[in-house]
Order: C-alpha cells, then structure tokens, then sequence
C-alpha cells in the first residue's frame, strides 16, 4: 500500500504547483490550454496504437465518451473559478467535494470499504475544507466577486463546488474506464475532452501568443505537472481501492494553502494554515489506518 500512497501525495503536489502557476497567468483559458495541448499532442500515437491493437467494446467507447464530455465541462469550469477567488480559497473546495462523495461512491457502488479511522479522518477533512474556504465569513472571499454579480459574494464558492462536482463524476468514470485501457491512453482521452472545452474561449480570446510571451517557461513546465499529476493518480489507481486513496490526493490542499499564502501573497494565512495541520491530521488517519 505504501507505493499507491506515494504516488498520490506526488499527484497532490503536482496538481497543486501547476495551480498556483494558472492562477498567476494573464489569461486562465490559455494558460490552462496550452499546458495540456503540449501532452495532447505527444500522446495521440499512444491512444490510436492502443485503440488500434486492442479494439474496444460499444460500451468501453460509450464510457471514453462520456469522460471526454466530463472533461470538458470541468475545464470551462475550471478556467471560470481560477477568475474568482484567492488560491487558498477556491482550492480547497474544489478538491474537499470530492473527498466526501469518491468514498462513498467508492463504497456503495464498488463494493470498497472505509474502517472508523477513515470515516473520522474524512471528518476531519472536511471540517478543515469548510473553515478553509471561508463558508459563512463574508470577509474572507474576494473583492473580485462583487454583490452586484449573480449570487454576489458567493459565487466563487460556489463554482468551486460545481468542480467539485465535475471532478467526482470523471474520476468515479475513470475508474470504470481502466478496466478497458492503460493509464496513459486513458490520460489522453482525458486531455482531449479538456481541451475541446477551452477551445472556444482561446480562439475567441486571441492572447495566445501574448500569454506565451509572458509565461513560456511556466507553461511548458505546467505541460508536464498538469497531466502527470492525474497520470500518478491513475497509475495509484490500479493498485489501491477508490475509496482508500482518493482523499489523500487531497494533500494537495495543504501545498496550495502555502502556495497561495507565502508566493501569492493571499490574506488569513494563519487561520488558512491551521486549517491545513487538520486536513493533514485527517490525512493521516485515512493513509494509516483507513
């Protein structure tokens, strides 16, 4: 169990630097485009080669389509919400909805199990996620939501729930999908549908080149945190049940939080990292004991 565990807190890091580095970009559309379309284009050859040797069933291509469409959809949302919001704000949300629904999806429909450790340290997850994020404290979220917008200052909360929405249903499909697929052709189906749901707003915006000028080297190594980092979570995937690891890759929340607190420059930042030492508390029971 120890090799899943560490793939996962790899996984949490990654996703939580190549965060940091979209919520710094001028436009959160292309940034978030052009670090997938590199991955995009070197891993086609693998997907068709596979596709090619080892056909799929309808219904093995009925899921791939509907993980594409899933992808899309978090990606519109995903640009939307990094608009909004602090990092250590935002980011917690995102990724602690997922953290509640995964296990129990994980144990209702896939017939895994949680122990009382795991259900305690979930607990404590969440209530660090809900103090983290600022839920019910006015105060805490930004100046870029104003009241006169849809839903006024909540609306960056949430969209962040929406992705976290979105991130329950791909991963819960994803898991499906790798009983007909390898990791990485997988990881290629997911990159396609991620950035057919940007397309639209980076043709209509025509920064491409401004943003490149600007963040190159960000970029190119976003291109290789973004998609590694959910390539170690489906390798981590295939060797430890859904509902066991999932959460851990929550551990991202902690490395954001202290992103957004110390490179950012982000407001509350002891009561944001407090929050963090719980979630890491909760980390840990599930990790060892769940």
């Amino acid at each position: 169990m120890l090799l899943p565990i560490l793939l996962v807190l790899a996984s949490g890091m990654c996703h939580a630097v190549w965060s940091m580095f979209t919520k710094r970009s001028l436009n959160k559309s292309i940034f978030l485009w052009s670090i997938m379309m590199v991955s995009t284009v070197l891993l086609l050859p693998a997907l068709l080669i596979e596709l090619w040797t080892q056909p799929l069933a309808a219904g093995a291509y009925a899921l791939l389509l509907l993980s594409v469409a899933l992808q899309a959809l978090y990606s519109w949302l995903l640009s939307i919400t990094y608009e909004m919001g602090d990092l250590s704000q935002i980011y917690p949300v995102m990724r602690g909805t997922s953290t509640l629904l995964i296990p129990l999806i994980g144990v209702i429909f896939l017939k895994e199990s949680l122990s009382v450790y795991g259900w305690i340290g979930i607990c404590c997850m969440l209530g660090g996620f809900a103090v983290l994020s600022g839920i019910g404290a006015r105060r805490s979220l930004p100046v870029s939501s104003a009241p006169g917008t849809p839903l006024g200052y909540y609306t960056p909360i949430l969209m962040a729930l929406c992705v976290g929405l979105c991130t329950t249903c791909y991963v819960f499909v994803d898991k499906l999908n790798l009983q007909h697929m390898s990791p990485l052709a997988l990881l290629e189906v997911t990159n396609i549908g991620f950035v057919a749901g940007l397309t639209p707003a980076v043709l209509r915006s025509r920064k491409l080149l401004e943003e490149w000028r600007r963040n190159k080297f960000t970029i190119l190594l976003g291109s290789v945190l973004n998609p590694g980092s959910y390539l170690l979570f489906l390798f981590a995937l295939q060797q430890a049940p859904l509902a066991h690891i999932s959460p851990l890759r929550e551990i991202g929340t902690i490395f954001a939080t202290l992103l957004g607190v110390l490179l950012l420059k982000e407001r509350q930042g002891l009561r944001r990292m407090i929050c963090s030492i719980v979630i890491f508390c909760g980390i840990l029971l599930i990790g060892i004991w769940g």
